[in-house]
């Protein structure tokens, strides 16, 4: 297995490098350079059985499966549900997908509890040491720093926009007291965090010093090991109607991820997309209506998805304009000198044939939708998973609902307070954890003055 990167411009690598670099040098996201055939998951069959066979192929022989299969166990065992990722009924044929049961309450401790233990094992063996940074709108950072906190050979930096995210979700990615994580409180919003990263890994002299790689949503990793919930899903979901996964995004990795489980043969043909977006809007703008810009995300009660690039959007459009990196060098070209970029009407037409579509929801729909699901079934929804599920209630459609419910309440008491009077408490086994002393420091939002940052802190 080869990767290739979406602007054309790196050399091909297996995926052990895509993993370890995270980024291309030129900039690009790594994808397949060949999509391989995965046979869809069977009911009964294991998440860790359903990963392995995932990341196996996707890694080719670049890394053995039954080391993949060591490292799925090790990973999926530090989860409190025997199933990681339950289904659980919520109205009607809709079916909530359950993906916070993890050491952090997100979805991103599905992959990043892989991924930390695949970059251990991989720079033990070569006896390197690496420096890992990561840009966070709320639980990335989180469960990086669950995943990587104290580990042996890697150096974890964490970028968050400061006062941007919730309470919970800052302590669960600054209270691990660990010396090999520094976190760094930007003042700004997520998307300038997201630029200083591009704009590091653009420093070709510090990558190289610091041996560098990311761990956000652009991680080939992340999104192959998210492909197993997925297809996890789709053998339990009993019917006849074809399956709609309903999909809070901001990043659009996790819908990415969908598309290529689908692509892959994991899923039926038919199966779509509902990607569910706040009050910024900029993914549903370019869904429906091929237009791409770069504006200041706007502050919302479901932070993770202020974002305003959403930056695995990147790979869809290489994918639906035939693999074209010289369209994706343009547009993103146009993005950043001009802040606006078009897509034209075939591509468009791709996407939806695809069966992807995005729409919006307003900050008081999400309230509203927290308060009458909580009332009609005594379910208690995060603000993301309570966009998804106002989605689905709107449209009349012949499928089955699988909502992606992506993140625990209790790490937004701030917005459940609001909708409901009440607090969700943290459960009992990770409530030690967020009352440790916190360890974080405020940076200007500047990509000099966070690279001077890592270098000190590396001096030290």
């Amino acid at each position: 297995m080869k990767y290739i990167s979406t602007r054309g411009q790196s050399e091909e690598v297996d995926f052990i490098e895509a993993c370890l670099q995270g980024l291309a040098p030129d900039g690009g996201l790594y994808v397949p350079k060949d999509y391989p055939e995965i046979a869809p998951a069977k009911l009964g069959e294991s998440f860790s059985s359903i990963a392995t066979r995932v990341i196996s192929a996707m890694a080719g022989d670049s890394i053995g499966s039954e080391i993949v299969e060591t490292l799925c166990r090790q990973a999926f065992e530090s989860f409190h549900h025997e199933e990681v990722t339950p289904l659980r009924d919520l109205d009607g044929d809709s079916k909530l997908l359950e993906l916070f049961h993890g050491p952090t309450l997100a979805f991103k401790d599905v992959a990043m509890q892989f991924i930390a233990r695949l970059f251990d094992y991989i720079l033990e063996e070569r006896k390197q040491k690496q420096t890992v940074i990561c840009a966070t709108s709320g639980d990335t950072g989180g469960a990086a720093a669950g995943a990587f906190a104290k580990s042996k050979n890697v150096s974890l930096v964490i970028l968050h926009p400061n006062n941007r995210i919730s309470s919970v979700q800052r302590k669960f990615m600054t209270c691990w007291g660990a010396d090999n994580i520094l976190n760094l409180a930007v003042e700004s919003d997520f998307d300038a965090c997201q630029g200083i990263v591009k704009t590091l890994f653009g420093d070709h002299n510090f990558v190289r010093r610091m041996n560098l790689s990311g761990v956000n949503s652009i991680n080939w990793a992340r999104i192959a090991v998210q492909m197993t919930y997925y297809a996890y899903a789709s053998a339990r979901m009993q019917g006849d109607d074809l399956i709609r996964f309903v999909v809070p995004t901001g990043n659009f990795g996790d819908a990415f991820a969908g598309y290529v489980a689908r692509r892959t043969g994991m899923l039926e043909e038919g199966t779509q997309f509902l990607c569910g977006v706040n009050e910024n809007k900029v993914l549903e703008a370019a869904i429906q209506t091929g237009q791409l810009s770069r504006v200041s995300a706007k502050a919302t009660n479901s932070p993770a998805m202020d974002i305003s690039v959403p930056s695995n959007f990147e790979r869809l459009l290489f994918e639906m304009s035939n693999r074209d990196s010289q369209f994706v060098r343009e547009i993103y070209d146009d993005l950043n000198t001009t802040g606006a970029g078009t897509i034209p009407f075939d591509i468009q037409d791709r996407i939806k044939l695809n069966g992807i579509q995005s729409e919006s929801v307003t900050q008081q729909q999400t309230i509203d939708e927290i308060r009458k699901v909580y009332r009609k079934s005594n379910i208690v929804l995060c603000p993301h998973t309570a966009v998804a599920v106002a989605l689905a209630s709107r449209a009349d459609a012949n499928h089955n609902d699988v909502v992606l419910a992506t993140a625990h309440p209790a790490k937004f008491p701030e917005v459940i307070g609001q909708a409901l009077g009440t607090k969700v408490e943290v459960p009992q086994r990770h409530a030690s954890q967020i009352q440790s002393a916190e360890k974080y420091e405020t940076v200007e939002n500047s990509s000099s003055v966070v690279r001077e940052r890592i270098e000190n802190w590396f001096a030290i």
